[in-house]
């Protein structure tokens, strides 16, 4: 699953048009469905009525002498996933999809959206709202200017918008005499008062020892030395993303849909340690575990969420220079740190560190996937004995998938919606059904399951396409070109320190033969019970080199608008490659063990390498799940599993297609590398 996983809107899903990455701007949504120019207006059922606490934010902007706001999508921490009490520009708008931007002026309110959510959008917001069906800054602004006479002020939260946000905004604004006002209290949260969802209160506990591949005390050791190494000598780390002081302090919670973190900030420097969170979260064994009665160098010191500005400033007073991963930094902070006492990376040390798993967490994270695909064997058996039934739904099927998880050891939960999705739905990468809106499974579609959990181990995230009836020749040879391309990258060996975007087109080459491509990212990284998309890993543009340690997800598609969609996602470790000569070069271990459809494997477009991989694949996944299966008594599954890792054989192509299609690969490649 590419890390823009967002569920595409229930709304009129058919009419959804999805993208993964940067989204393709699509109208199918046609004329707005809303009809504001009769009175009264034509709304569907299923818009909200926004007039009163509109009426009331201009309230507040007026005490602020502002004449627009900017409310995103976004929380202080920049996460993928956002907690109910964050979704601000959702409660304001009446719009609840998960990427939009919402502007208000004294007299209009506008978002920006892309094409998977304008139907969605069309149907939630009233006539109070306009919906521009474009993204970015740029549009934003352009329409700001008509709106704000000059000499207005723009007024924004400062912990909603990056650092890369902030400075778009800024520049595209220079010259036009508007200017941007950063108002830490937010605007929103006063109109929204007692309705607001509360503070999480959840403990926050520690991860036990067995499954952390280092203590806490090494991993700030680990941090310190990065400190006294630097060039530019940084005297603190400011850790913002709340996956970092999860990983760092091996805490975990439930704050964020999806992800066991906990609402926080960290700053580390020589002698001291601060943990900016609630204290009152934290059990005594917790604050015993974290040393947090004393004050000495490995002493974590306790101090509260809200006063980490102010805290912040304070330290930036002395002879000082702060280390910051600007990726997930916000400008609420940034704007608090004079630029000369700033040193700064893209990611922070702790993000870089992370990416790399110890042999310790190597081995955690596999364990989780072992036990994960004895999930995901149960729930394919069991679909292979009730779709013919006609019983099964979407939204049923992956409630199941979930709940079959659930029963297995250490899991805490699925790391992401559930993608379950039948026939023309699955030709929309980011569908997700509803209890409302789904479609039955039947033995005559094809069946996209991208599903993961969270256990105490590790994370995982897992793709497979099935057919149980028979499959078009199309089908199966999409099918099989996606399973080249999983299969081309998953045994490619390359230089150390590749860029996985260099090496991305291996996926993709046996689609691109024969003019057929996929339109999202091929892969992102994977935490040990963190991130299911955990950055910086992946192929994309802004990933950092691959290096031995790192876990990517390896997932091609196909997607054939209206009919079907495929996709084969993996979870692969990056390792050192055995090579003829001396040399550093890595390969990819395969790490998730559940086998493909062999209903939709065309043989014949397989090479003798692809089919030595295979086998040596499936032959791994019986020595792997095989035992699992036994040990845990499911016969009916275990005999799947035998029957599904039976050894492939080829079957005699026609020489000309094969010499066509080599030479169209040595084609791709040579014009790929050029």
């Amino acid at each position: 699953m590419a890390r823009a996983h967002w569920g595409c809107c229930p709304w009129l899903v058919l009419l959804c048009a999805c993208a993964w990455g940067h989204p393709k701007a699509v109208d199918v949504g046609g004329q707005d469905v809303r009809n504001c120019s009769i009175n009264p207006p034509y709304l569907p059922v299923t818009v909200v009525n926004t007039t009163v606490s509109l009426a009331a934010l201009r309230q507040q902007m007026q005490t602020q002498n502002l004449l627009a706001y900017i409310i995103p999508d976004t929380d202080a921490h920049m996460n993928e996933y956002i907690s109910q009490r964050d979704e601000r520009r959702a409660w304001i708008t009446g719009f609840t999809g998960s990427a939009g931007t919402a502007l208000v002026t004294m007299k209009k309110a506008a978002v920006w959206t892309d094409s998977r959510y304008w139907t969605q959008a069309e149907r939630q917001m009233d006539c109070n709202w306009e919906l521009h069906k474009e993204v970015g800054t740029t549009p934003i602004v352009t329409w700001l200017l008509t709106e704000i006479p000059a000499g207005g002020r723009v007024g924004f939260d400062p912990f909603l918008l990056s650092i890369d946000t902030w400075e778009s905004y800024d520049q595209a604004l220079q010259g036009s005499n508007r200017h941007l006002v950063s108002i830490v209290t937010n605007l929103v949260d006063l109109v929204w008062g007692s309705e607001r969802p509360p503070v999480p209160n959840q403990p926050i506990y520690a991860l036990q020892e067995a499954f952390t591949g280092s203590t806490w005390q090494e991993k700030v050791s680990g941090i310190r030395s990065q400190m006294q190494k630097h060039q530019k000598a940084p005297t603190a780390v400011l850790l913002s993303a709340l996956e970092e002081t999860a990983w760092l302090f091996n805490l975990r919670a439930s704050d964020i849909p999806f992800n066991p973190f906990f609402y926080s900030y960290a700053l580390l420097t020589d002698s001291s340690i601060r943990l900016f969170a609630n204290k009152s979260r934290f059990s005594s064994e917790t604050l015993t575990y974290l040393n947090s009665s004393c004050t000495g160098p490995m002493c974590v010191q306790i101090e509260d969420y809200s006063q980490v500005r102010d805290s912040i400033q304070a330290y930036a007073l002395g002879d000082v220079r702060i280390w910051i991963g600007t990726s997930y930094t916000t400008y609420g902070i940034y704007e608090v740190i004079p630029k000369e006492k700033l040193v700064t990376d893209t990611y922070s040390p702790v993000m870089m560190t992370k990416a790399v798993k110890n042999s310790k967490e190597q081995a955690l994270l596999k364990a989780s996937h072992v036990r994960d695909a004895v999930a995901v064997i149960r729930y394919l058996v069991w679909l292979e004995k009730n779709v013919p039934k006609g019983t099964v739904d979407e939204f049923s099927g992956a409630e199941l998938v979930d709940k079959f998880r659930g029963e297995e050891q250490f899991s805490a939960g699925p790391s992401f919606q559930t993608i379950s999705a039948s026939g023309l739905n699955a030709a929309l990468p980011h569908y997700s059904p509803t209890r409302e809106l789904n479609r039955k499974l039947s033995s005559d579609e094809m069946y996209l399951l991208d599903s993961g959990g969270q256990y105490w181990d590790g994370t995982t995230d897992i793709t497979r396409t099935v057919h149980w009836g028979t499959p078009s020749a199309f089908q199966k040879e999409a099918y099989t070109r996606v399973l080249i391309g999983n299969i081309d990258l998953s045994r490619l060996v390359f230089p150390a320190a590749t860029s996985g975007r260099m090496v991305e087109a291996f996926a993709r080459r046996a689609l691109w033969d024969v003019g057929l491509n996929y339109g999202h990212g091929t892969g992102h990284g994977i935490g040990n019970f963190l991130c299911v998309h955990e950055w910086p890993v992946g192929f994309q543009s802004n990933n950092i080199a691959m290096a031995k340690g790192m876990f990517t997800s390896i997932e091609p598609g196909y997607y054939k608008d209206g009919e079907f969609g495929i996709r084969l996602e993996d979870v692969a470790l990056v390792v050192e490659a055995k090579t003829k000569y001396p040399g550093s070069y890595l390969t990819f271990e395969v790490v998730s063990f559940v086998p493909y459809d062999r209903n939709l494997i065309d043989v014949s477009l397989l090479s003798p390498e692809h089919l030595q991989y295979l086998n040596r694949y499936y032959q791994t996944i019986r020595e792997k799940v095989g035992p699992e299966l036994q040990k845990r008594q499911l016969p009916e599954e275990f005999q799947w599993l035998q029957q599904h890792t039976e050894p492939l054989s080829a079957r005699a192509p026609d020489p000309a297609s094969w010499a066509s299609v080599l030479v169209v690969s040595t084609l791709a490649i040579l014009g790929w590398s050029a």
